[in-house]
């Protein structure tokens, strides 16, 4: 068979995967399900993409690493801007089918919960979501013992002549990465004498900034649509939501920032 258009993306397949569960269908369920099967695929994009740049980081390819921040930051912009989409859904229309979602909840998200540990915000309580022997569970466990894009970016220090502090380097890596004076003070330096490296630190914050907006137009979001409902997945909706808000993937790039 000749590859087409339609064969070489699965088209039929991927047509047939949307499968609404309301009875009758009620006319909103099928854009709250393609909205978040294309969430899904991006944040395998964004998977993907880090761990080019967690090579491009420990290989010093700068120019690599700050190409592929541009493709992510824009990535991330692009989930910001689907949720105009999904706020033309009005709280009535969800309702009409969200009893039948179940534990159908964003909030058990696996590959949401790997990009956090991938980008440094690990928490191992988050794999309580996910039934222990499942594949999500286990894909889980092991981005939460892998390095994350922040240990890499101390190995591109390094390279750029930076003194990485020995706790740093052998810190425990399922742990969320903390602020340190240490990194800050030689950010400042690389940012005065290093001016292509200033321009993948500002990429960084452009995609930090980015995820935190998406986590506030999702709290208010939901807030919209669900008001002070519990979430689907069990969680306490909203205020589980806000407690995340504001949280930098980078804090070391937001701390330095009154220094200039």
């Amino acid at each position: 068979m000749p590859l087409t258009y339609a064969n070489y993306l699965k088209l039929e397949r991927l047509l047939d995967l949307q499968e609404p569960k309301s009875e009758p269908e009620e006319h909103d369920e099928l854009l709250f399900i393609v909205i978040h099967q294309v969430y899904e695929l991006w944040f395998k994009l964004l998977l993907h993409e880090l761990e080019k740049i967690k090579r491009d980081f420990t290989a010093n390819a700068l120019f690599g690493a700050i190409a592929t921040f541009k493709r992510v930051r824009t990535v991330m912009k692009t989930l910001v801007g689907q949720l105009d989409i999904l706020e033309t859904m009005t709280p009535m229309s969800f309702a009409a089918f969200r009893g039948r979602l179940e534990t159908a909840s964003g909030f058990r998200s696996a590959q949401f919960r790997a990009l956090e540990f991938v980008l440094g915000l690990k928490r191992r309580e988050a794999l309580t979501a996910f039934e222990a022997g499942s594949g999500e569970h286990a894909m889980l466990e092991r981005r939460l013992k892998e390095r994350s894009v922040i240990d890499h970016f101390y190995d591109f220090l390094a390279h750029r002549g930076v003194a990485i502090p020995a706790d740093l380097r052998a810190r425990d890596v399922t742990l969320p990465a903390v602020p340190d004076e240490r990194i800050q003070e030689a950010l400042c330096r690389v940012y005065r004498e290093q001016p292509d490296v200033a321009i993948l630190v500002e990429l960084m914050t452009d995609f930090d900034e980015g995820q935190q907006e998406w986590r506030y137009r999702h709290v208010k979001l939901t807030e919209r649509t669900i008001g002070n409902k519990p979430g689907t997945g069990g969680s306490s909706g909203v205020e589980f939501l806000k407690r995340t808000l504001f949280t930098p993937v980078f804090p070391d790039l937001w701390a330095i920032r009154h220094r200039f």
